[in-house]
């Protein structure tokens, strides 16, 4: 019986002995290493609205076969005013949209937007992409596609109508887009430039 009791005690002992060793240090904040010193590569949430738009492969032939690379570009904004696009490449589809997301949102800008759709009819021109975009009535929804519904779904419109009028390029497309939401202004500011006060709006 004693001998049974040594053992049983020399094994807790021993097990006590293992969990003090197997014992963690005290939790650290997770480091993901990092880009330039910076911790990004951990899970982030998304604030707003991110679409990649296209991702073109580029290949190159060199002695030993063909060395492939890729572009991507991104449309990013906050779905309330706020739109832009980016530019990313890399050897890797992963870090070229990453390029171009972080682009993108170094790039936005404010729309004027009213209510659901945009305030006035106008076109936009970039290279050989032309673009036409209308207001419209709530509940028609976007009638767009390709980049020009991705740049509008980022900026928050939500009832309008377009059509492109030149080129296919995606990236022609959204920088043409993204050229008439630019040019787009606030009644108020027009009756200005006219030279007619805002008083006077009401009665037309």
């Amino acid at each position: 019986m004693s001998d049974e009791t040594v053992t049983i005690e020399a094994a807790a002992a021993e097990v006590a002995a293992e969990a003090q060793v197997q014992t963690p240090a005290p939790s650290q904040p997770q480091s993901f290493g990092g880009f330039r010193g910076r911790d990004d590569r951990g899970p982030r949430e998304v604030d707003g609205v991110e679409k990649v738009v296209h991702i073109n492969r580029c290949a190159k032939v060199v002695k030993g076969g063909r060395r492939f690379s890729f572009s991507a570009l991104v449309v990013s904004g906050d779905a309330k005013g706020k739109v832009g696009c980016g530019f990313g490449k890399a050897n890797e589809v992963s870090d070229a949209i990453k390029k171009a997301t972080e682009a993108s949102r170094k790039n936005q800008f404010t729309v004027v937007l009213k209510d659901s759709t945009i305030p006035h009819e106008v076109t936009g021109a970039h290279g050989g992409g032309h673009i036409l975009l209308k207001p419209a009535a709530p509940g028609t929804g976007i009638i767009a596609g390709g980049g020009a519904r991705a740049v509008l779904e980022a900026a928050g419109v939500k009832d309008v109508i377009g059509k492109s009028l030149g080129s296919s390029n995606h990236a022609n497309v959204v920088r043409a887009t993204l050229a008439a939401l630019t040019a787009l202004r606030p009644a108020d500011e027009i009756l200005r430039s006219r030279g007619k006060e805002i008083k006077e709006r009401k009665a037309l």
